[in-house]
């Protein structure tokens, strides 16, 4: 056991939970604190550490040409503890990486508690951590305690930014009306948890004719929907995770050309393809449940049943959640974090995951793993470097951390836009490939050199 003083972490999330492996596999000892089941959250359902409590999804598995899927690359050759799990509990979506979300969380959980060098505890910390608590990681993601959000606004004289992040429903599979849906996945792709066989793909596909998604898509105007407190009016949404409702208003096409874009797929019934189509992508490995992909909504439970039940082969869907919104909160961190993470206002805190403005569950991730290789290398005395910025890692950590405006600073998913651009010789359908590769390279070296310092 080490005889080095621990870092504290507060949030056993995804960002806390590979933040906390990172340090303890550099042998340093990791105290965890989570509130649940002290205190519950609006959007988690559970105990367990690293739930998840949006979509199953990873998004794209392909590291070649996306960059999300060279972040789930570059988190495995990081040794991830969040991405050995995803593996392990991955289920078919196509060329996207899905999880059975009870299997993962049991895995990440399985793995921190045979840790030696960490300690869970299950508390809240209210306010900011004790003052002897000299190396504090904050990862307490979108949810982050009033208390304590309240002390870092105090803190730090900002206002934090906040914003909405809604959630899709989850279908029983057997209430499905296989008659009128069918498998496929789009552009018949196979992905890392799919066989590409299953009925001749991993998504059930529902189709609607024009007549039928214009009663739809009027039908989502009109329902009734959450009610806003008046102090949460004025925040912003995602781009990333619109509600299914809130981009409808924007005019009728729009979801044709979003969530439910029919392209890529081919109705086996007409031989044709359809106006619109609603995908839901399996949630967990019985094949039990499946996921309205995109379809995250802030309308009434009672709407949801029965708006819903207007798209063909949902007739008679039985759902297992209804979808449902709470209000995300980030720090302005390009004005508020230096480069190793920390406060500036005070340094003994580092912060990881959403809460730094990052959305998505693999940046929440990759920012635990590098504020966790930070924390674990100062208390052993030494400095660990931020990723390249060419590396899908540093690209991130880079937005954050300044490469954003402070001014005009929101919420992103990892995007090829991060990174230094390739060289003006290299051909436009090529860039990708060439970023992916560059990134991989620069990674090995960066990982490199860390383990030359630590030696």
């Amino acid at each position: 056991m080490s005889k080095s003083k621990p870092v504290h972490i507060i949030g056993g999330g995804l960002a806390g939970s590979e933040a906390a492996w990172q340090i303890a596999r550099a042998g340093v000892p990791v105290v965890l604190h989570e509130m649940r089941p002290v205190r519950k959250t609006e959007a988690h359902q559970g105990d367990g550490l690293a739930e998840l409590v949006c979509s199953n999804s990873f998004r794209s598995d392909d590291a070649e040409s996306n960059a999300v899927g060279l972040l789930h690359e570059e988190l495995r050759r990081c040794n991830s503890l969040i991405m050995r799990a995803a593996d392990i509990a991955k289920v078919p979506a196509g060329g996207a990486l899905a999880v059975d979300r009870h299997v993962f969380s049991a895995e990440v959980q399985k793995a921190i508690e045979a840790e030696p060098l960490i300690e869970i505890r299950r508390e809240e910390i209210a306010g900011l951590p004790p003052e002897d608590w000299d190396s504090v990681i904050v990862a307490t993601g979108p949810l982050t305690s009033p208390a304590l959000a309240e002390a870092v606004r105090d803190l730090t004289g900002e206002q934090s930014l906040a914003f909405f992040d809604a959630i899709a429903p989850i279908v029983y599979r057997d209430s499905i009306n296989m008659d009128k849906a069918w498998f496929q996945s789009r552009y018949d792709k196979v992905g890392p948890g799919g066989t590409g066989q299953q009925e001749e793909g991993d998504y059930i596909n529902c189709p609607l004719e024009k007549d039928e998604y214009l009663a739809f898509h009027a039908a989502l105007l009109e329902a009734e929907k959450t009610e806003f407190k008046d102090w949460e009016k004025n925040t912003p949404y995602f781009e990333g995770c619109l509600p299914i409702e809130v981009m409808a208003e924007r005019g009728p096409r729009t979801l044709t050309f979003g969530p439910m874009k029919p392209v890529g797929l081919v109705d086996p019934r007409t031989q044709r393809r359809p106006y619109a189509v609603v995908q839901l992508r399996q949630d967990n490995k019985l094949g039990t449940l499946y996921n309205m992909v995109g379809f995250q909504t802030k309308m009434k439970h009672a709407e949801q049943v029965r708006i819903f039940r207007m798209i063909p082969g949902l007739e008679n869907a039985q759902f297992a959640r209804l979808g449902g919104i709470h209000r995300n909160t980030f720090l302005n961190s390009p004005k508020l974090l230096d480069a190793q993470l920390r406060l500036k206002a005070m340094p003994r805190l580092r912060f990881a995951g959403q809460v730094t403005g990052v959305e998505g569950y693999v940046e929440s991730t990759a920012i635990g793993l590098i504020a966790g290789r930070m924390a674990a290398a100062e208390r052993l005395g030494g400095r660990q470097e931020p990723p390249p910025p060419t590396t899908a890692l540093g690209a991130l950590h880079n937005h954050i951390t300044g490469g954003a405006d402070a001014k005009t600073f929101q919420p992103m998913n990892v995007n090829f836009g991060l990174f230094p651009p390739p060289p003006g010789d290299i051909r436009k359908d090529e860039r990708k490939r060439f970023l992916s590769r560059r990134a991989l390279g620069d990674l090995t070296g960066w990982l490199q050199a860390a383990t030359a310092a630590a030696a």
